[in-house]
């Protein structure tokens, strides 16, 4: 592949935030870029084609897939970037909501990832891009749920490459921190609040407004992606600004005491 014939992508959740930045500069690069999201409001998008696809949705998955094959014949690299975020105590979510989440978060991923693959293996080669997050590698509270799905996808990413890896087919995580987008804004909330945890939840929200408003600009986590889905030999993890270098570091070397210690300071926890 040359810069100016990359070979066709994919990217879910394409329309804002991390999925449009991501599209861009792979289209940049040199990519024929699909993007998806929930509602099309345009075809093209800065040079990007984007299409409709419910990623909850077995049925619009494969209709996304054969239109991907319809135009382009072939598929070389997915970014699985569409998820939701969830802020709350985990008491204070059903099931129902938790199920929901997963749903997007993780079967959202498995069900794009597992329509993609023939078309991968009928070609011999291809990479999958999986967006993880810091919060996939160290607790969060008040965000519980939504860290659960991340770290489902840590294992699930990991474990698929190792599957693959034999078929000329890479699967890598890209784990960004806090980065500014409309993130925070399309949180879902709680559907089964508990007065108990009011003042904790209102505090966890603040700061996360804030890590978000002084958090990396998208095309830093793009360009990150970028060199996951470029590189010949690829590592396992990417991790995609100074905050995500620098939590992972710590989480890896720093004592569990200590680290644990400061994750509930940093998170205006009290007690130890």
């Amino acid at each position: 592949m040359n810069r100016t014939n990359s070979g066709v992508a994919l990217v879910t959740g394409a329309s804002s935030g991390i999925g449009h930045a991501t599209a861009k500069v792979l289209q940049q690069s040199g990519f024929r870029v699909f993007g998806t999201s929930r509602r099309v409001v345009a075809e093209f998008s800065d040079g990007i084609t984007m299409l409709a696809c419910d990623v909850t949705d077995d049925a619009s998955v494969a209709t996304l897939v054969e239109d991907v094959l319809a135009k382009a014949g072939r598929i070389d690299l997915l970014v699985n970037n569409a998820g939701i975020g969830l802020l709350g105590a985990a008491e204070e979510s059903s099931t129902t909501q938790a199920q929901a989440l997963f749903d997007v978060n993780v079967f959202g991923v498995i069900r794009v990832t597992n329509a993609v693959l023939p078309v991968m293996r009928r070609q011999g080669k291809g990479r999958i891009v999986n967006l993880s997050s810091v919060l996939g590698l160290i607790p969060a509270p008040y965000s519980a749920l939504y860290a659960s799905t991340k770290h489902a996808i840590e294992g699930y990413s990991e474990s698929l490459d190792h599957e693959l890896r034999s078929l000329g087919i890479r699967v890598v995580l890209v784990e960004p921190a806090y980065t500014r987008t409309s993130f925070e804004e399309n949180i879902v909330r709680p559907d089964q609040s508990l007065a108990v945890y009011d003042t904790a939840r209102a505090g966890m929200n603040v700061t996360l407004q804030k890590a978000i408003e002084t958090g990396d600009a998208p095309e830093i986590v793009a360009k990150t992606i970028l060199e996951a889905a470029t590189v010949p030999m690829p590592k396992r993890r990417y991790a995609a600004g100074k905050m995500a270098r620098q939590v992972s570091f710590l989480r890896r070397f720093v004592p569990e005491s200590v680290f644990d210690k400061s994750l509930r300071k940093q998170n205006n926890l009290p007690g130890s």
